[in-house]
């Protein structure tokens, strides 16, 4: 039971870190309500769970390649840049209440797993660290004990993935609405960051 806890807060430390998913949530969270940022967490767990379950099974390694990577990139570039801008650009719907209803569920959701997804260091982290993980587990358990310690990681993002959508909630329901647009407005800037990043990292990619 230790060990799977172990796990469990692996999993929570691993999505703490703040980066172009969290920014999403805290955007989706403040403009759309709680079930906007936990669905962008969500689809982010997704995207994680391929990268486990190809790691898992031995073909990730296509993923890292120099044209797998610099596609991703761009792409990835591509939908931070987009995003912080419709981010940036719709902030003045948070003066509308009737503006929380306007974005889909499902959007949401897919913009968290497309983050995700598109984001060589996602998977070059999994490589790293769940790759480890799973030699480190496979010295003493078998197949099963894999998965189930695996699951243990999930549950720690899931957890983040709730704590990121109530901070945001709290944020929306408590917060007057000159500090939200700021944050909605910083949380769009760093989108675009990270997204200008990722274009900078395909550039050099193809350079070199």
């Amino acid at each position: 039971m230790n060990i799977y806890i172990s796990y469990i807060l692996l999993g929570f430390s691993l999505a703490a870190p703040i980066g172009p998913v969290n920014a999403a949530q805290l955007d989706k969270g403040i403009r759309f309500g709680f079930l906007h940022a936990w669905l962008v967490g969500l689809g982010a767990m997704l995207a994680d769970a391929l990268f486990m379950l190809l790691i898992y099974f031995g073909s990730a390694h296509f993923l890292a390649t120099p044209f797998a990577k610099t596609f991703l990139w761009l792409f990835g570039g591509f939908v931070l840049i987009y995003t912080g801008v419709e981010s940036i650009k719709n902030v003045n719907e948070l003066s509308s209440s009737s503006s929380r209803s306007v974005e889909s569920h499902f959007k949401s959701f897919y913009s968290g797993f497309i983050m995700t997804f598109s984001n060589p260091v996602s998977i070059l982290f999994w490589l790293g660290i769940y790759g480890s993980i799973l030699a480190k587990t496979a010295e003493s358990f078998g197949a099963w004990d894999l998965l189930i310690y695996s699951s243990g990681i999930f549950i720690g993002l899931l957890l983040w993935d709730v704590v990121m959508a109530a901070i945001s909630s709290i944020f929306q329901n408590y917060f007057k609405e000159s500090i939200l647009i700021f944050i909605s407005r910083a949380a769009g800037v760093c989108l675009i960051i990270f997204g200008g990043y990722f274009g900078w990292q395909a550039i050099e990619l193809l350079i070199l």
